[in-house]
């Protein structure tokens, strides 16, 4: 591989959360391990791996310059997201006017949903559900309406179609959030499933609000496909979410953008956007993902893509091999991991907190699966080289898991 994915980068007084807050008893941070063991940071979904490294020339060559005034984004900064978008997602006649900043994809996520719906207003939510969607929904005074993901046979998370059609017709939702791909399942959606979803929306005449901030983290081959591209009506239905942050590490930074194709619902969700004046980018943010987005940033991904590819095709081994009682899907995307520790916790007579504090102990710092409407779930983030993923599976059996 060109770029470096197997050094263990050390975060520790560089602004890390995942690394700084251990042990402070903050959110839902994890303890710190006992002595003699070192913390494996996989909780928070951020990388461990250093970002492609023109992000970091495209920083320093604007920061040489001696002035950070008012600015507007530039035309380089949209055909850089132009280009990304047509040559990772296969996206045809994207224009600049389509492409709007957000603060953040939870901002953007607010911002579409206080332009079509009011507090008090019910939305609909697939569970697991990421815990950013939640807490902003009920701190935006929303109800959630839970259509929960059901596993079949193969234990590939599904959408139950037949439940998303009853509740919104049931409860009168007309506004939904999607997430494509999900988090924290991993699935990837086919196009026939996205299909399906887009038109239960339509004949419930449902906005659709798509978090799409995965799409370029990939695994073993899957693809993702657009929302709004697999018909008409989903391109106008739709007010989509990406970012460069997820890809590339870059959260520090803040910068998200929205696609959103129809002129009506980007008028209202520019407007909400606008009104706490709060809603501006910041100059290298700018850069940042004009760098991102360069030949090498593709390169970059795809190295990336196959770095987490083996980290979970090993992770999900490893648990079917050492870890009875645990399940979990293998993630399709994402690089994140959610177990289903039930079965385990049953026959160990071990709450999930122990658990959780087990893995603690030998430094595993893994998260909370509860807060994700996981009801014995733990989430744990594989983006770390892979001698910490193998270490820290190790850890689990020899301390954990196999006591």
């Amino acid at each position: 591989m060109k770029y470096d994915f197997t050094s263990i980068m050390d975060r520790h007084g560089k602004d890390a959360l995942a690394v700084d807050i251990l042990g402070s008893g903050m959110a839902s941070a994890p303890d710190l391990p006992k002595e003699g063991f070192d913390p494996i940071p996989m909780w928070v979904a951020d990388m461990n791996f250093p970002t492609v490294p023109t992000v970091q020339e495209t920083i320093i060559q604007r920061a040489k310059h001696p002035a950070f005034g008012y600015f507007l984004p530039t035309e380089e900064y949209h055909q850089s997201i132009i280009q990304w978008q047509a040559r990772r997602n296969g996206v045809q006649n994207l224009t600049a006017e389509c492409i709007g900043y957000e603060n953040g994809v939870l901002g953007g996520v607010i911002s579409a949903l206080t332009a079509f719906a009011a507090p008090g207003d019910k939305v609909l939510l697939h569970t697991p559900a990421y815990v950013g969607f939640t807490a902003s929904l009920k701190n935006n005074g929303y109800e959630i309406i839970h259509s929960p993901l059901k596993k079949d046979k193969d234990g590939v998370w599904r959408m139950d179609y037949q439940d998303m059609d009853s509740k919104l017709k049931a409860e009168h939702i007309h506004v939904a959030i999607f997430c494509s791909p999900h988090n924290p399942c991993g699935r990837v959606w086919e196009r026939q499933e996205i299909e399906q979803a887009m038109e239960i929306y339509r004949q419930n005449h449902c906005l659709v609000i798509s978090d799409e901030i995965w799409s370029d983290i990939l695994l073993n081959g899957h693809k993702h496909i657009p929302v709004q591209s697999v018909s008409e009506d989903a391109r106008n239905r739709t007010a989509a979410f990406y970012a460069p942050s997820k890809t590339f590490n870059l959260a520090g930074l803040v910068g998200s953008y929205h696609i959103i194709y129809n002129p009506y619902l980007r008028d209202r969700i520019l407007a909400k956007g606008s009104k706490s004046h709060y809603n501006n980018m910041n100059v290298l943010s700018m850069h940042a993902l004009i760098g991102a987005y360069r030949p090498e940033g593709h390169q970059w991904v795809d190295e990336l893509c196959q770095t987490l590819s083996k980290n979970a095709n090993f992770a999900c081994q490893y648990i079917a091999e050492h870890f009875p009682g645990i399940q979990v899907s293998k993630p399709e995307g994402t690089y994140m991991l959610f177990l289903d520790c039930a079965k385990w916790c049953e026959s160990n007579n071990q709450t999930l907190d122990q658990l959780l504090k087990a893995g603690w102990d030998v430094g595993v710092a893994w998260q909370d699966g509860r807060i994700f409407h996981g009801s014995c779930a733990i989430r744990m983030n594989l983006a770390l080289p892979f001698s910490r993923v193998e270490e820290a599976f190790r850890r689990l059996s020899r301390y954990v898991f196999n006591v």
